[in-house]
């Protein structure tokens, strides 16, 4: 069961080129504030996929920092998308086997990241397992295919005293899935996070979404309109949960009869056709709460546009878009969202080993990698956006945001044939950022093959400035050198 590990020995220097251009206005001098600590999840930065359970990318804990690391590999067999860290100390990671698309939960050595137990879960969707999180007692919550909500727990009570993962509760949740697609098993829950009241919210490709209340293990759904999908994860705040389908974004909260409505819905520009570097036709983007007042006054997802994605800003109590601005030419990821200030890292060409069922041709069928990254400010009172940098980065991983050591992580692919299509043979850097300026502060090669493909997949900054990224057969820990 233990992977094999390999260390890759890192050089610093750039390898990239970097075109800045400064827009008129003042940029802040400052991030923040973290958004409020969600009291049903772990800790604040390494609880959730995107940090918190509003997905603001964020993380109070500083990276490894833009001088040498060490790049450690780790080859699980699998896509490693979600790495997550509990109050305990454990990593635990979800990931996707290669051989059977199936979810499997990792238990991994805190000291040296090779792990120590593992438990496969029911395959469902594509995306089915992956958008899990770690709750206050350190279990991993996710719905897996078998239309199940699970917390999985850890101990060391194997044989022999050994670690090992199981399954602690299960709640089945078939009836309000299957409920709004003429029964059966047709649709899969692949979102799900806790609101500040305890329930675990959900949602469906198919785009039911509901709760499971903790007080009777009974849950609850509605559909949000027919015809649409959802292709990204949910967010949840003290104000309630958005979810974004493939034609609007939407804020759900609890009615006084207990059941799940719709407090607004704002419908998007979803574009003529999936471009290439989407894994949908519609907005590759999970919601995200931010603002300078508590974190969540503003909500936050990009368009699908042509020719440019647009980030649409919106007032969280009320639906009133503040802004729609130009932003990147396409992307899959969810932006960061601190104080006043949103990143969006283009995807555009990067192509995806599989997509997701109905997610139709792209035009065109493939592109070379764009790359590039934009900063865009919500102005004083909401009263609308502009943007204050961009740049050529070629981001290949969903950027986090230290709001202790004040930097961008993210992970670059450079083709071997500049200019060219993606190719099996390009190479993948570790790489550090300015966010106030958008400045490429370092770049650090760490692999060269398609083994360490970071597939634009998020990182997780742990304490001790440890920096866990998934690739398509595992992934990287990196630490200072």
């Amino acid at each position: 069961m233990l992977a094999k590990l390999r260390r890759a020995t890192v050089i610093a220097g750039s390898v990239g080129t970097l075109v800045l251009t400064l827009a008129t206005g003042t940029a802040s001098a400052g991030f923040g504030p973290l958004p409020p600590a969600n009291p049903a999840l772990g800790p604040t930065g390494t609880a959730t996929m995107h940090g918190d359970s509003e997905s603001s990318d964020t993380t109070p804990f500083a990276g490894p920092g833009s001088g040498p690391v060490h790049a450690d590999f780790h080859e699980m067999g699998a896509a490693c998308p979600t790495i997550l860290q509990g109050a305990d100390g454990m990593p635990q990671a979800m990931c996707t086997k290669i051989t059977n698309r199936a979810p499997t939960v990792f238990l991994l050595d805190p000291a040296t990241g090779n792990p120590l137990a593992s438990l496969e879960l029911t395959k469902g969707s594509l995306l089915g397992g992956v958008y899990a999180y770690l709750d206050d007692h350190d279990h991993m919550v996710t719905a897996d295919g078998s239309q199940k909500l699970l917390r999985i727990g850890h101990d060391h009570n194997g044989p022999g005293g050994s670690w090992r993962l199981f399954v602690d509760s299960s709640t089945d949740i078939s009836d309000a899935v299957a409920g709004h697609c003429g029964g059966g098993t047709c649709d899969y829950a692949d979102s799900v996070s806790p609101d500040y009241q305890g329930r675990v919210w959900f949602a469906t490709d198919d785009a039911a979404a509901g709760f499971v209340d903790p007080a009777t293990g009974t849950a609850h759904s509605i559909l949000l309109a027919p015809g649409e999908i959802v292709a990204n994860s949910i967010s949840t705040a003290p104000q309630g949960m958005v979810v974004a389908t493939d034609h609007a974004l939407y804020l759900l909260n609890v009615d006084g009869n207990g059941n799940p409505r719709i407090v607004w819905r704002q419908a998007y520009d979803r574009g003529p056709y999936r471009k290439p570097g989407r894994l949908s036709w519609g907005t590759g983007a999970t919601p995200v709460f931010f603002g300078p007042g508590d974190g969540t006054e503003y909500v936050t997802i990009t368009d699908n546009a042509v020719p440019d994605d647009n980030l649409l800003v919106y007032d969280t109590a009320t639906g009133r878009r503040i802004c729609k601005i130009p932003a990147v030419d396409g992307t899959e990821n969810a932006p960061i969202g601190s104080g006043d200030s949103v990143f969006v890292a283009s995807t555009y060409g990067y192509p995806y080993p599989q997509l997701p069922p109905g997610a139709g041709p792209s035009v065109p069928p493939s592109a070379p990698i764009t790359g590039g990254m934009t900063r865009i400010d919500v102005d004083a009172g909401g009263s609308g956006c502009h943007v204050v940098w961009t740049n050529t980065v070629p981001s290949a991983a969903v950027p986090r945001l230290s709001l202790a050591d004040g930097k961008l992580y993210t992970f670059t692919r450079h083709a071997t044939i500049p200019g060219g299509v993606a190719e099996a043979l390009d190479n993948y850097s570790y790489a550090v950022l300015d966010p106030a300026t958008g400045t490429l502060e370092s770049e650090q090669l760490v692999g060269a093959t398609l083994a360490q493909d970071t597939l634009q997949m998020v990182g997780v900054i742990a304490p001790g400035r440890i920096q866990y990224q998934g690739t398509t057969t595992g992934f990287f820990r990196i630490t200072p050198r």
